[in-house]
């Protein structure tokens, strides 16, 4: 083996050899178990980022680990066309090529988008690969093939046919840098530091005023009426009558609604239906029409009279200079208001009433909440279940319809004969009302969000009644992070259920979002977004994941720093040094490395008992879904107990050719916990276990990789609590005089004498003699019952441990009139520092003047001071006793 590891040398060797060997592609078969987890969806907008390593590091994780259980492991990798996010990538690419879309014509741009798709999945999955995911590679799919997207028309006519899928006039957000239709998940709402402006409207007929509060004062344009709350009596002689609306002098009756809140502004508010959701509602109740005022491009139409053409900024400052010189503005104040915003641009977006293709989301909801309520689907962590259960208990209609050219197609024909509309899942040949053939299909397009919910069941080939949907669905677990929780895991389930009539998975996992070393969270715009290849090729694969597992909590955020990717690379080193140094021990020719429980030292209980509590500690946080703490508890041990100390101590028999020899715990306990750390870090421990499997017999040789090999499974029989009592009194007893040695600066090559009392324990713990001494440089060494066994002694270290004492006098670690000028020495200046402080401290001067922080800080500085004399004082007492 050679000195170091070298990932780079390693990684794409095996798996290549993983995937010629077929070990990521399950068969369907009854007598085994499925597992399945389906991939969340890279979207084809460019290359994976370190997020996606988020969900792929824990998915990976499991697949690996229910593989090695022998079950039917299935984890389907796919890629998301992306809709609007990829159209926006595309389209800025033509714009730097000085064209458009429209002057490419829709069937022209579709091929450059699809080329750019084509693009994008091979970089992913490249970059999948390289990460170690092993997916199914022969089942992946992409959302535009021809099966998802049958299954989109499907599910689209089945739910048109039984009225849950409808076309109608309501509010929507609309983006106008996207050109298209948001729904409510993808508008990301924040606080701006507005104005509320205060704008008289004349009654008509009358010289009186209703003066109203508004942040939008250009929608005045869009208002059919002036609204008060039916219990304001401020208001109680106005309802009913009239009022001249500002700008355009259109007249617009004042009304009475519940929905008015009297606190706000004046307690009088404009309503304008065609651009504001609640008074889109108000509009309803009092049949009031909708006057929209914006283009796509939100510029004014020819509804804003003279203000016409203007961008709607613009259109504002104009109105407000109008009212101003009309003397109908009469105050404006400062107003911190929530904005809608688009999620992918940041584009402000305008609220448009539009004709929109909408789903009735709550016959779909209430299934889906009692999928949940009834523990037929849980969520980890289970505090996500009472967020869930909130935004599906107050859901709203869900709006579809996009207006873009790159997405599945409304599969809705519209008769230009006589203007029967029909939902087909493939394109009708006639309008079956008339028998025209010219019939236009609809030219928008769906929500990406509509194909991602059916991706746990397009995928198994449904709506055919495929062998992979009848084995693999419904799946096992959704791993994704907390923040699509509405986007896609609320309407999966929402979904399966309405199309299969079962639940899409049974457990829905949810990570946290990735941030820097600050705890800031990771974007290009900030700077601090770390590229994962880059990061693979600096650190190793293993130690990425390393770093995005080790002791995270689901649902917890995960501050990825240059120490976690570090720790990983150093733990993958020493794995690979503990197993060079077994390999190197076995020899070129082989040793007898079976356990023999009959000829096992006390040691070898000892790690065989600690791998055995390890294991079963390991599989129950796994089967609680505790990675972090699954991966943390297998770092601990293999670092802290088999690498520090049992292979310390096999040196030391090894070296003296001591019998029995430590060689088959040594291999058994390496070879697994390699399995046992196999679904966290695969390469390392598949090229490890490799060479550990050649130098051993005939009989390890029967499985070919790590990979498909048995996950190691706990027995209780190996756990020794009386060896683990004894060896963790030997190793602190070890850690205590190293700890001492270190604090007195002893030199490294120097002995140090030490007796050892630990009374019933003593015999066990004597017969370490050579590992405590050679281990802790202590010679001469002696072990006895208690201190009343042992002769006076002046001048000594007492060090009290749990289940022992050891006692080290000073003169066999230091020149003992040179330690104690030493401590005098550094007494006396510390008094000096004390005194100088404490006279600062007294000084009203000072104490009035200074900053109350640098008079914290030199009280701290005291309080410091004043307890290192003491100790030195304790130091000192020693040489005086």
């Amino acid at each position: 083996m050679p000195k170091a590891y070298e990932p780079g040398k390693v990684e794409q060797k095996w798996y290549r050899f993983w995937l010629d060997k077929g070990y990521f592609t399950p068969k369907v078969d009854p007598k085994k178990k499925p597992f399945v987890v389906i991939m969340p969806l890279p979207n084809v907008t460019g290359g994976l980022h370190m997020g996606h390593v988020c969900f792929l590091t824990p998915e990976d994780i499991m697949t690996r680990w229910h593989r090695m259980k022998g079950e039917a492991a299935l984890w389907l990798p796919g890629i998301d066309h992306a809709g609007i996010a990829a159209q926006v990538v595309v389209e800025q690419q033509l714009a730097q090529e000085g064209t458009d879309r429209h002057k490419l014509g829709r069937e022209r741009f579709q091929e450059r988008m699809y080329k750019w798709a084509e693009e994008c999945r091979r970089l992913i999955t490249g970059q999948e690969q390289r990460i170690g995911s092993s997916c199914d590679w022969s089942r992946e799919q992409f959302t535009l093939e021809a099966g998802p997207s049958r299954a989109v028309r499907t599910a689209f006519v089945r739910l048109y046919d039984k009225g849950l899928i409808y076309r109608g006039e309501r509010i929507i957000n609309w983006c106008p840098r996207c050109a298209t239709a948001l729904s409510d998940l993808e508008t990301d709402h924040k606080d701006i530091a507005g104005h509320l402006y205060y704008v008289r409207y004349p009654l008509e007929g009358e010289k009186e005023f209703i003066t109203v509060a508004t942040t939008r004062p250009e929608t005045i344009l869009g208002d059919t009426a002036v609204a008060v709350n039916p219990r304001d009596k401020r208001f109680k002689a106005m309802v009913g009558k009239k009022v001249i609306l500002p700008a355009v002098k259109r007249v617009i009756p004042i009304i009475a609604d519940e929905a008015v809140d009297p606190e706000f502004g004046t307690g009088a508010v404009k309503i304008t239906p065609a651009h504001d959701p609640v008074d889109f509602e108000v509009a309803q109740r009092h049949d009031l029409p909708l006057v929209n005022i914006l283009e796509p491009g939100v510029t004014m139409n020819q509804n804003a009279g003279k203000y016409a053409g203007l961008d709607r900024f613009d259109c504002r400052q104009a109105i407000l200079d109008d009212l101003e010189k009309d003397g109908l503005l009469v105050k404006v104040e400062p107003y911190s208001h929530s904005v809608g915003h688009c999620m992918r641009c940041q584009t402000v977006i305008e609220p448009i009433a539009s004709q929109q293709w909408f789903i009735k989301t709550e016959p779909l909801a209430k299934p889906a909440i009692e999928a949940i309520t009834s523990g037929r689907i849980s969520i980890i962590p289970s505090r996500f279940t009472k967020v869930y259960l909130n935004w599906m208990e107050n859901i709203r209609d869900w709006c579809i319809s996009r207006q873009l050219w790159w997405g599945h197609r409304i599969p809705v024909w519209y008769c230009r004969g006589c203007g029967e509309i029909t939902a087909a899942v493939d394109q009708p040949g006639a309008c079956p009302k008339c028998g025209s053939a010219d019939m236009e299909q609809d030219p928008d397009v769906l929500d990406t969000w509509f194909s991602s919910a059916l991706w746990t069941h397009s995928t198994m080939g449904w709506p055919d009644d495929t062998p992979d949907l009848g084995y693999f669905y419904p799946t096992t677990v959704m791993e994704t992070g907390y923040d699509i929780l509405f986007f896609w895991v609320a309407r999966m389930i929402m979904m399966g259920l309405e199309d299969t009539g079962d639940i899409p998975f049974s457990t829905v996992y949810l990570h946290g979002l990735l941030r820097d070393e600050k705890g800031e969270k990771m974007s290009k715009v900030r700077g601090n977004v770390l590229d994962p290849l880059d990061t693979i090729d600096k650190y190793g694969t293993d130690a990425l994941r390393f770093a995005l597992t080790i002791d995270i909590s689901p649902g917890n955020d995960i501050n990825l720093t240059p120490a976690r990717l570090e720790a990983g690379r150093n733990f993958a080193n020493k794995l690979w040094n503990a197993a060079r140094f077994v390999v190197r021990s076995i020899g070129q020719e082989g040793a007898d490395v079976r356990l023999q429980p009959g000829e096992l030292t006390l040691e070898d209980r000892w790690i065989l008992s600690r791998l055995s509590s390890t294991n079963a500690s390991v599989v129950k946080l796994m089967d609680n879904f505790q990675f972090g703490e699954a991966q943390r508890q297998l770092h601990d041990f293999l670092w802290g107990e088999f690498c520090d100390w049992y292979i310390e101590f096999a040196k030391i028999r090894l070296s003296a050719g001591e019998k029995p020899s430590p060689l088959p715990v040594l291999v058994y306990v390496l070879e697994t916990s390699l399995r046992l750390l196999h679904p966290f870090m695969p390469f390392v421990t598949e090229e490890l276990w490799q060479n550990l499997k050649k130098r051993l017999p005939a009989d390890w040789q029967k499985t070919e990789s790590i990979m498909i090999a048995p996950y190691p499974e706990a027995g209780e029989k190996a756990i020794d609590p009386e060896a683990e009592r004894v060896m963790g009194a030997v190793i602190e007893i070890i850690h205590a005089i190293r700890n001492a040695r270190a604090e007195h600066k002893v030199e490294s090559g120097r002995w140090v004498e030490a007796q050892v009392f630990a009374s019933e324990l003593t015999p066990a713990i004597a017969a370490q003699a050579p590992a405590v001494e050679t281990l802790a440089r202590a010679r001469p060494l002696s072990f006895l019952k208690s201190r009343k066994e042992a002769p006076p002694s002046e001048n000594v270290l007492a060090l009290v441990l749990k289940n022992s004492e050891v006692i080290i006098p000073m003169e066999s670690m230091v020149d003992l009139g040179a330690e104690q000028k030493r401590l005098q020495n550094e007494a006396e200046k510390t008094r000096t520092e004390v005194a100088s402080l404490e006279a600062r401290l007294k000084d009203k001067a000072f104490l009035t003047k200074a900053p109350p922080a640098v008079v914290k800080s030199e009280r701290d500085k005291l309080a410091e001071r004043k307890d290192k004399l003491e100790r030195l004082k304790q130091q000192l007492a020693r040489f005086q006793a």
